[in-house]
């Protein structure tokens, strides 16, 4: 399905219905719910600054960051609850590899069964104990077909559904951009800069890490023996923290400026 197909009108109802019922809503950054959302402007060398800060950062954040996941697992749930009330399943997906080919392919199974399958954390990351767990590899009160969600299935769930399905956005890195964009407006202003590092900055990382760089730091193509095909490379490394709200700015203007609501 071509990337500039039509919104999904369900998602769109579904998240215009949410956004109403969101105490932080009044003077909150509209997003597009009748037209495609704006697409950025290409800059391959702010992926790559932001890839080398989050490769740079530790892995663990302060109370403050901590608080912030605190919140955004609030939301998430929130998102979640909106969605299946509205009838859409969330189902563990137990297979092996990805439930989905390609974004196109998501948004067909969507389209077809009303059902989002997730790829569970504990199969890509594995289960991680320990104080300096992050935060949402933990336990999340939802549990579906027997199995209990961590708190970023739930994450991954609202992000496939309202920030690729709602809008076709694909998996390409123009697309995730858009994406984060797009799923960023359903978040109170606080929670940008996390989710730009959670999401943004792992965009980034796996398209500009250090695992796809050659000797002068520049991403290798296809063609190049030591290139790694999309389906070959790592997960970005799981961390929490913040980066620098300069970045998160400069990710924004790469987008033409939305009305406030």
């Amino acid at each position: 399905m071509p990337e500039n197909d039509s919104p999904d009108v369900g998602l769109v109802r579904i998240a215009q219905s949410y956004l109403r019922s969101r105490p932080w809503l009044p003077g909150h950054r509209s997003f597009p719910t009748d037209s495609q959302p704006p697409r950025p402007r290409s800059d391959e060398g702010l992926g790559r600054e932001i890839a080398a800060a989050y490769e740079a950062a530790p892995r663990d954040g302060d109370r403050r960051t901590a608080e912030l996941y605190e919140r955004l697992t609030e939301e998430n749930l929130a998102q979640f609850e909106a969605v299946t009330a509205a009838g859409v399943r969330v189902l563990p997906w137990q297979g092996p590899h990805q439930p989905y080919s390609s974004s196109a392919d998501l948004r067909r199974s969507f389209h077809a069964t009303g059902s989002l399958r997730v790829f569970l954390t504990r199969h890509g990351y594995g289960s991680d104990g320990g104080t300096s767990a992050h935060p949402l590899q933990r336990p999340s009160p939802v549990v579906t077909d027997g199995i209990r969600f961590a708190h970023n299935d739930v994450f991954r769930a609202v992000h496939d559904l309202f920030g690729h399905c709602m809008f076709a956005n694909s998996f390409g890195v123009g697309g995730e951009f858009t994406a984060s964009y797009c799923h960023l407006l359903m978040y109170p202003r606080p929670l940008h800069l996390l989710l730009f590092t959670e999401q943004v900055a792992q965009i980034c990382w796996f398209f500009y890490g250090p695992h796809v760089l050659d000797e002068h730091g520049s991403p290798r193509r296809p063609g190049d023996p030591r290139y790694v095909a999309p389906r070959d490379r790592p997960y970005p490394p799981q961390k929490w923290f913040l980066l620098d709200p300069g970045l998160l700015e400069r990710y924004l203007s790469l987008f033409d400026p939305l009305e406030d609501s």
